[in-house]
């Protein structure tokens, strides 16, 4: 008979993942330093030529489409070289991959509000919301930017998860009298404090009348986009959707990339060590399929008084009832860390665990750590067990775990390039959220702001 191997769990069984169908890899692995294949399966972004033109030099996969994720070269500073530039002057981003879900017809907005949690009916033509979607389980499927530029039309501005063939899926049986299909249209994101003399130099003053979430239609060198004072680095920006952009893709991009550099800007990757400050969220690393807007700070997305159904109602209004009362239907939820350790100049390739500084057990994990130059310490959004937080702070879950600093202490594992002591872990605070403030207002603010009007009219 054959002697049974030693075997450990190499997925770190004490961080309780119990509430999750497919639990979180936690497996520390490291960079092995693979090259990304290049083929024909991926789409290449209309403007991924104008990318490789400008120096990037690695990407990701993003919706099925490569996205460059670095120009600055690591001997010159790497991602933290970006963040210069984009906190101090204006940068250009090929946000191509944000995939345009267009819903037309009829019946668009009584789809649209059907698909999403919040009222779409109040979304004003050439006006956008940030929205999320989610299943009949309550899990988010995505948070897009949803764009209303025709009474009838509406562009889901999607995040990195499949969606469009959720949308034709949900309205097989639905039925509703909606065209639902990608379009031709791709964004680029203007972003920085001068952004906006940027955008003046492209497409005229009247940028500086839109409104924050609102549209504008303009021409770029004979090329026609929509514009959007909107963004994912929590610094004043905007974003141009470029019109039939296989075609004008050029026409568009090098009158901004000018203009930007006029500006004493570059071209840059999308700033998460800057989204990260400003606690916006991001689709893949802290949240999926399996998270509860509840868990995650959104659940003011879950309104009290829309009246209409939308998928995952029920299962939503059962998860904020049992809040309400106390209890909390989850093992983890997100928070905001300040940690000690060496600064942390780029993407994590893995989930770093969280420890419990009494028992020493591993309990959570980070999904977005980096280094923050402007409060010269590391941050990081993770998970933890929320009942170690309400044990805590001896009140229920509500607002403060991010509004204020709390004396929350717990372990982070870094690998030892961070590391303050080679396999030890760094010292970490729970921390207010959003860690920086963003120039324009969060979605959480425009939310209360909304609902005050509302209540006022």
């Amino acid at each position: 008979m054959a002697q049974e191997a030693d075997f450990t769990h190499p997925n770190h069984p004490s961080v309780d993942q119990s509430d999750r169908i497919i639990p979180r890899n936690l497996r520390q692995t490291g960079d092995p330093g693979i090259e990304l294949l290049i083929s024909t399966r991926v789409r290449k972004s209309p403007f991924w030529h104008l990318s490789v033109e400008e120096g990037a030099w690695r990407a990701t996969v993003y919706n099925r489409i490569y996205h460059p994720r670095g120009y600055v070269p690591r001997e010159d500073g790497g991602p933290m070289a970006e963040y210069e530039p984009l906190t101090n002057s204006v940068t250009l981003w090929n946000v191509a991959v944000e995939r345009q879900i267009r819903v037309k017809g009829p019946d668009a907005e009584a789809f649209s509000n059907y698909v999403i949690t919040r009222d779409a009916t109040e979304i004003d033509v050439m006006k956008g919301r940030y929205v999320i979607l989610c299943n009949e389980k309550g899990g988010i499927l995505n948070d897009p930017i949803l764009l209303r530029p025709e009474e009838d039309e509406f562009w889901f501005s999607i995040s990195d998860s499949t969606l469009m063939q959720w949308l034709q899926g949900v309205n097989v049986e639905a039925g509703f009298d909606v065209e639902i299909d990608e379009i031709d249209v791709s964004p680029m994101q203007i972003q920085g404090p001068l952004s906006e003399d940027a955008m003046i130099d492209v497409v005229g003053e009247e940028v500086s009348e839109i409104p924050y979430y609102g549209l504008m239609e303009a021409e770029v060198n004979g090329a026609p986009v929509l514009v959007s004072q909107t963004g994912f680095s929590g610094e004043k920006g905007f974003e141009i959707y470029v019109k039939d952009s296989m075609e004008n893709a050029e026409r568009v991009w090098n009158p901004v990339a000018e203009a930007v550099k006029d500006h004493g800007g570059m071209v840059i990757a999308p700033g998460h060590h800057r989204r990260i400050a400003a606690g916006i969220l991001s689709w893949g690393q802290d949240m999926d399929h399996e998270t509860s807007p509840f868990q995650v700070n959104l659940g003011y997305h879950v309104p009290d008084d829309k009246e209409a159904d939308y998928i995952g109602k029920d299962e939503l209004e059962r998860q904020k009832e049992l809040i309400d009362q106390g209890e909390y239907p989850f093992y983890h939820k997100l928070i905001g860390l300040k940690m000690a350790g060496e600064p942390i100049h780029d993407y994590a390739p893995d989930f770093w665990l969280i420890g419990d500084p009494e028992t020493g057990e591993e309990v959570g994990y980070l999904t977005s750590p980096w280094y923050n130059p402007d409060l010269e310490t590391n941050i990081g959004l993770g998970f933890v067990p929320a009942e170690m937080l309400q044990a805590a702070t001896d009140t229920p879950l509500d607002d403060r775990i991010y509004e204020e600093d709390l004396d929350i202490e717990f372990d982070v594992y870094l690998p030892d390039e961070y590391a303050e002591e080679s396999g030890e872990p760094v010292f970490a605070t729970v921390a207010r959220v959003p860690f920086k403030e963003s120039v324009n207002p969060s979605a959480r603010e425009l939310a209360k702001l909304h609902a005050r009007e509302e209540a006022n009219e």
